[in-house]
């Protein structure tokens, strides 16, 4: 008898170009070994050009998503990604409080395109809210600059800033360089009790790395799902997202992320 296949899942946005949000959270739970589930929080109007629309799901219904889902297939673990506003936040955050669902919380807050993908009276609802219930949080570097309450520079000062976040917050943070100068691009997980795990990787010239928080966030809950300790997870999700995007195959005249080697 095959055994049985462990369960994680997703609680973001649709990517209509199908690059980020559940589309790629699906993508690289399925590549990862782990069958993907999904509570859909709204839908964009988007393509590699930029994001036209954005469509909003009552809270409510994304609340009876998670709950439909964890009714049957008990999720291992859980991720975040584009909340947009307040009362899904709110919504989300009650969800994870009742589950007990082990949470990665990437903070979805600002697109490379520059589009908002959380409302400005929603952050505070993230920090007081969400990220104290996370297993882990993953922000890029513009949205560790919100967190921080100032700007976040990644490179030689990326160690430091991340145990920053983690003693301000409470819980496990794993910054992500990509944002910062130079082709030399590190991560860093940090613990609140000052420790790290530094993840170095060069920058891939010429190839579209938009999805690429998503992935690693789902291929981290994904690691998690399996059973994999948290430092483990990390690593093997960072190496899983190198590889696609160094292995980038070509759609529609963009060079973009592989899923599934």
């Amino acid at each position: 008898m095959p055994s049985a296949l462990p369960s994680a899942l997703s609680i973001a946005g649709s990517d209509s170009g199908a690059g980020a949000g559940i589309q790629a959270d699906l993508l690289t739970f399925a590549a990862q070994g782990v069958f993907g589930t999904t509570a859909i929080t709204c839908l964009t109007a988007q393509n590699p050009r930029g994001v036209s629309g954005v469509l909003p799901v009552p809270p409510d219904f994304v609340l009876e998503q998670c709950r439909q889902v964890a009714g049957h297939f008990h999720p291992k673990a859980l991720k975040t990604g584009m909340l947009l506003e307040v009362g899904i936040v709110e919504a989300v955050a009650r969800f994870i409080q009742e589950s007990g669902i082990p949470a990665v919380v990437d903070p979805v807050m600002v697109a490379t395109s520059g589009a908002t993908l959380l409302a400005p009276e929603a952050v505070e609802s993230v920090k007081k809210r969400l990220i104290p219930q996370a297993a882990l949080v993953t922000p890029n570097l513009d949205e560790a600059s919100i967190l921080l309450g100032r700007k976040a520079l990644g490179g030689v000062g990326a160690e430091a800033e991340a145990v920053e976040l983690a003693k301000i917050y409470g819980v496990p943070f794993l910054l992500k360089g990509g944002h910062a100068e130079g082709d030399e691009l590190i991560d860093v997980l940090a613990w609140p009790d000052g420790r790290t795990f530094v993840l170095k990787a060069r920058r891939a010239p010429g190839v579209d790395t938009h999805g690429s928080g998503c992935t690693l966030s789902a291929a981290i809950t994904a690691q998690m799902a399996l059973g994999k300790g948290l430092k483990e997870a990390v690593a093997a999700a960072h190496q899983y997202l190198q590889d696609g995007i160094h292995k980038s195959i070509e759609v529609s005249g963009l060079k973009v992320i592989r899923h599934g080697g």
